[in-house]
């Protein structure tokens, strides 16, 4: 069975209206999955659904082996999901890093030699460990944002869920905790559900699922769903930025092989035509 089970998922805020239609979908322990769509598509009701904030009106989320309807195991599924929201300064409660990193597992009951050694490993895994006894207050945005990431790494979560965690950010801030999320699933195994409005993140991804207005529209890798600019624009979606400037480039008779996902890989076509 799948780390991930979202079968024919519903739900709504009220009786006229569902938020999701019926979603499925399964995620495998170390995939590194984005979900994308337009403002209401449903990306981040899907969220909460499946880390058990949410339960769905039909349908069922497991989380391995637990269902999220299961009331007396929703605690065991919310071990085993963590979720970093849009706004890291709504997560922060304590005055000093390594008190905030500690406050979940010490709500779980874990040992305290344990907890010593969680908060150790959780800000090394962010890059954050010099930071250990600053006040949270005194950071750059970024800097809060791993802050939230290692406070939920403390928990020891199989997956971990991105809800649009880097919306409030910098350039500079977002690619640092890119760097994070890509270190902590290629090294930790950690499995990564991404849900971001920034093509650019989502490319870097295995695997994107598009949402539109409750339901699943389209899902392939970066390569298969970026090749379709024409069916994303449809549902309210543009290409990264690369592709955009070589679907121009193309346009005007350049000859651009493939999809150009990063601006590396447009640097880089880019300087071969000039050879």
């Amino acid at each position: 069975m799948a780390l991930l089970q979202v079968e024919n998922a519903r739900f709504s805020y009220d009786k006229k209206t569902e938020a999701l239609k019926g979603v499925s979908f399964s995620a495998e322990k170390g995939d590194y999955l984005a979900i994308i769509g337009h403002n209401g598509s449903g990306k981040s009701t899907l969220a909460r659904l499946i880390n058990g904030l949410l339960t769905p009106s039909g349908g069922t989320v497991t989380v391995d082996g637990i269902s999220s309807v299961d009331k007396e195991k929703c605690f065991q599924l919310r071990k085993r999901v963590g979720v970093v929201f849009q706004n890291p300064d709504n997560g922060i409660i304590a005055s000093i890093v390594e008190d905030d990193v500690a406050f979940g597992p010490e709500n779980l009951g874990v040992p305290r030699e344990e907890i010593g050694e969680r908060i150790d490993f959780a800000l090394k895994a962010v890059g954050m460990e010099e930071y250990r006894k600053s006040s949270p207050a005194r950071l750059s945005g970024g800097q809060k944002q791993r802050v939230a990431i290692a406070g939920v790494l403390a928990l020891k979560p199989e997956i971990l869920v991105l809800d649009e965690s880097t919306a409030m950010l910098d350039p500079k801030g977002r690619k640092e905790i890119l760097s994070v999320v890509k270190k902590l699933n290629e090294e930790q195994g950690v499995t990564v559900i991404a849900i971001t409005h920034y093509m650019e993140e989502a490319a870097e991804a295995r695997d994107i699922i598009v949402m539109s207005d409750g339901e699943i529209v389209m899902r392939g890798s970066p390569e298969e769903i970026f090749l379709k600019g024409a069916e994303l624009k449809k549902y309210g979606l543009e290409l990264p930025y690369p592709a955009y400037v070589a679907e121009k480039l193309k346009e005007k008779g350049v000859p651009i092989d493939g999809v150009v996902l990063t601006r590396e890989a447009l640097a880089e076509k880019l300087e071969k035509l000039c050879e």
